[in-house]
């Protein structure tokens, strides 16, 4: 086995992620623990979890890179990046064929990211909303919980949908008020889980005008892959979702930790 290894963490606003790489970019370990207040110990606990998966004492850990809204709170972490950088890098790395544009999208707990690419992997172009949890995990934990369905069927459900139905709100509140009102009317929750799916797309269709490859990231896409085959369905795009899509941020980190570290070695 390699003897350099390199961390990546990501303080997200619901999820907490670690992920432990070698010197092939290979994960060997990672872990994900949800966003409390105390964020340097739960960063601490992430990390360790991820070595323990791993096999791996801190001690052979390289470099590591923090990013996400919480990363400052980081302080074992040798530098920090922003979450889009990150999610771009831990995105594309996972795309094989490189040589063209795209666009890596995270679908977060709180927020969506669209990052544009060039060929050349530069980022040319991002937007993100945080204006409304419209189109996130929050606004589809908060069907489930109107629902009274666990988030983790959500997905199983929504295959079983016998139709597509429009949620018109722009609004997670007034969205759980659509919800009540289809409930009554005897909607099926397949079919209101579907809906919820096909308004994410809709928010994300919004964002910023899709062209080349998409890649998905994030936890939402990770257990709903549904969401991007609707998503390539309605926008004629060729979609990618990692095997480690809820990692991306934090594997994208781990990536620049070793390149960081190669940089500091040859100086």
């Amino acid at each position: 086995m390699s003897e350099n290894y390199f961390a990546g963490v990501d303080v997200g606003a619901s999820a907490t992620k670690a992920v432990v790489i070698d010197s092939e970019c290979q994960i060997l370990g990672h872990s994900v623990k949800r966003t409390t207040t105390n964020l340097g110990k739960l960063a601490e606990d992430a990390l360790q979890e991820a070595l323990d998966s791993a096999n791996i004492s801190r001690d052979l850990i390289k470099y590591i890179v923090a990013t996400g809204y919480g990363r400052e709170n980081v302080e074992f972490a040798n530098e920090m990046r922003t979450e889009i950088s990150c999610h771009s890098k831990g995105g594309r790395y996972a795309y094989k064929d490189k040589n063209q544009p795209m666009a890596v999208i995270d679908i977060g707990g709180q927020d969506n990211k669209v990052i544009k690419l060039d060929k050349d992997g530069k980022i040319i172009n991002f937007k993100m909303n945080r204006k409304c949890a419209a189109g996130t995990g929050a606004f589809l934990e908060e069907i489930a919980f109107k629902l009274d369905i666990s988030p983790n069927y959500l997905d199983e459900l929504a295959r079983g949908a016998t139709k597509d139905i429009v949620l018109g709100s722009f609004c997670t509140v007034f969205t759980s008020t659509e919800i009540l009102e289809k409930i009554k009317e005897g909607e099926s929750k397949e079919n209101m889980v579907k809906g919820a799916f096909i308004s994410v797309v809709k928010r994300i269709a919004e964002m910023e005008t899709l062209d080349g490859a998409v890649i998905l990231t994030g936890g939402v896409i990770s257990h709903n892959p549904l969401i991007g085959e609707i998503l390539e369905k309605q926008l004629n795009v060729k979609v990618h979702i990692p095997e480690n899509a809820q990692f991306a941020g934090a594997f994208g980190a781990a990536l620049y930790a070793k390149e960081r570290f190669a940089e500091h070695s040859r100086e």
